[in-house]
């Protein structure tokens, strides 16, 4: 996946750059100097830039059922970070190569889930973690038909064999979710995010979606 450079700003000024780490997420140290607040440009910063770019998720959505449909797995960062790494997510993925992200969360959802959603709508786009990484997540909510469930709400397995991921596919009622995102249940913030969107635009989303 390649990077994009640091685009031009007015305010902005790059002094150097130095690619520290060429795996997959290529790691960079940025050099600059940027406007402060009085009008004056700030001293010389040293800044670790995780280049991740951009990304997409979905929150997949039964009006139907009015049921959500949500992954689980094992997530290392989360050990590394202290709380269960086990977490509750969406379907998401980066985005490859100039690829458009409602292209992407379509097929990152056939590989993690084997749904497809038939409509979709764009929430927003957010920053992960703004202070290391440039990663930016376009998130959606999409149409699906929830799948059969057995009395835990788990409808079976996904993820790319090829890449050794081991995802387990939950049908939640929506207002349990809902529930548990307020309560803070769901360290994931993609998740805790599009939840919280829900909550607002469920009632919205029932009628327009059902009705065509």
């Amino acid at each position: 996946m390649s990077q994009h450079p640091i685009p031009i700003h007015p305010d902005v000024v790059v002094e150097a750059g130095q690619r520290v780490w060429s795996g997959r997420f290529p790691l960079d140290v940025i050099t600059f100097r940027h406007r402060r607040f009085d009008g004056a440009l700030s001293a010389t910063r040293r800044w670790e830039l995780w280049r991740r770019g951009p990304a997409a998720a979905l929150l997949p959505y039964d009006p139907l059922a009015d049921a959500v449909v949500l992954i689980e797995q094992f997530r290392l960062p989360a050990l590394a970070a202290g709380v269960d790494p086990v977490l509750v997510e969406l379907p998401a993925g980066l985005c490859e190569d100039n690829e458009n992200p409602a292209a992407t969360i379509q097929r990152e959802m056939r590989e993690e889930m084997g749904l497809d959603a038939d409509r979709i709508e764009r929430i927003g786009g957010f920053l992960l973690t703004a202070g290391g990484a440039d990663e930016f997540c376009h998130l959606y909510a999409g149409r699906v038909v929830a799948p059969p469930a057995d009395g835990e709400g788990i409808a079976g397995f996904g993820g790319e064999a090829c890449e050794n991921e081991d995802i387990r596919v939950r049908v939640w009622n929506a207002a349990d979710a809902i529930e548990a995102a307020f309560a803070g249940c769901f360290t994931n913030s993609i998740t805790a995010l599009g939840l919280f969107w829900l909550a607002a635009q469920r009632d919205r989303l029932r009628q327009q979606w059902m009705a065509a």
